[in-house]
């Protein structure tokens, strides 16, 4: 066993058991060592100062998430009135967007509608304004009134390129393919979110989108191409993970 192993089952007994080595502790200890996520196992994740449920098994959020929509949210130039995170999934980017601007009306969408009450729950158990948010299924756009504009889009949509897939086993074997994989070059939600993007922002609205570090020059050329601004943005580590777009 590793050392990261062994931290993880002293996690998975902390905080999913409380400390009790119980027969149910037993079982999932042996489910993580054949590889099931330690988040699923607990069955919630910390993103920021937020406890995120993972009820439905929606893709676990990543630190590299969890600092880019950080920081785009304390650095905005205004304070957005409308945010909308697209490909929800667990719903912890536009969780916490309401947690930065409670005054805001914050829109969900998600296609995969198992995952809508665990964003509810999320939205509740972090003693949020459920009432200043709407959750939508739908394919990417597909639900949002055509006359909707957003002062902030979020999304981290699926944008695993699989020629360059580097996927751990673990994560291909528990983690939703819907919200890993982007089709050809991984590009094929970006390329349509772009395309869609432009008239649902308002005039000042931003559109921040999380992606492959060699997909930068791609978004580039789509983003002139629908005549808005890009720019390329890097994560904790140092990888470009993540592009703010501007009319």
């Amino acid at each position: 066993m590793t050392s990261t192993d062994s931290r993880e089952e002293q996690w998975l007994l902390t905080e999913g058991f409380n400390g009790v080595e119980s027969t149910e502790y037993f079982a999932a200890r042996e489910k993580l060592r054949n590889g099931e996520p330690l988040a699923y196992l607990i069955g919630t994740m910390p993103f920021g100062p937020l406890t995120i449920s993972l009820d439905s098994k929606p893709l676990i959020p990543r630190a590299e998430t969890e600092f880019w929509v950080t920081k785009v949210l304390h650095e905005l130039p205004f304070e957005p009135k409308t945010i909308l995170d697209l490909c929800a999934g667990s719903g912890c980017i536009g969780v916490l967007a309401l947690h930065t601007f409670p005054s805001a009306h914050v829109d969900f969408a998600e296609l995969d509608e198992t995952h809508h009450e665990t964003i509810r729950k999320n939205i509740e158990h972090n003693n949020l304004p459920l009432e200043n948010t709407s959750i939508r299924g739908g394919d990417l756009f597909a639900e949002i009134p055509t006359d909707e504009k957003y002062d902030l889009m979020l999304t981290n949509p699926p944008y695993i390129d699989p020629a360059l897939d580097r996927t751990q086993d673990g994560v291909k074997a528990h983690e939703p393919h819907l919200a890993l994989y982007g089709g050809a070059d991984g590009m094929e939600i970006i390329e349509r979110i772009i395309h869609d993007a432009k008239k649902h922002l308002t005039k000042q609205g931003i559109l921040v989108i999380e992606h492959e570090p060699e997909q930068c020059s791609t978004i580039k050329l789509l983003t002139q191409a629908y005549t808005l601004r890009a720019i390329h943005m890097p994560d904790q580590y140092g990888t470009m993970r993540y592009t703010i777009i501007t009319q």
